[in-house]
């Protein structure tokens, strides 16, 4: 007995800081989503099903190397957790232009250290022709899934 879950599009799990940028833009997504904890004192995420991950980029490690800084400590909190980290399929970074070469580098980080796609970058809390690709992409994508 299979307990997969078929679904259009996949679950997104997010970071967003206090500032909300990809909280705004996640609900202007509209899809099913789950936020990682703000704060550590709070009980981690933990999920069940295959999921892309959105997360902001930090400072774009700007000084401190790519490496450093870049990938919030929450986001890298939960990627720690086996499970989560078995179950990402993409993630979608969100970032700064003003942080150059840097732009959206967390996504081309955890790309790199999961081995997923890194599936597209946005500027802060996206456009509404970011929210309509994303949303297209991601539907046409989970299906070749």
């Amino acid at each position: 007995m299979s307990t997969a879950i078929a679904t259009e599009t996949p679950l997104l799990v997010y970071f967003s800081s206090v500032s909300q940028n990809t909280a705004r833009f996640i609900e202007k997504l509209g899809l099913r989503a789950q936020s990682i904890p703000l704060f550590a004192s709070e009980p981690m995420l933990v999920v069940d099903e295959p999921f892309v991950l959105v997360t902001p980029t930090y400072g774009g490690g700007q000084g401190r190397g790519e490496e450093r800084g870049a990938v919030p400590k929450q986001v890298i909190r939960f990627l720690n957790v086996e499970q989560n980290r078995s179950l990402i399929r993409g993630v979608i970074a969100a970032g700064n232009t003003n942080f150059g070469d840097a732009f959206c580098a967390a996504g081309d980080i955890i790309s790199r250290k999961c081995h997923v796609p890194h599936l597209y970058r946005l500027e802060l809390f996206g456009t509404s022709e970011d929210v309509t690709r994303v949303s297209e992409g991601l539907e046409r994508w989970w299906k070749l899934q």
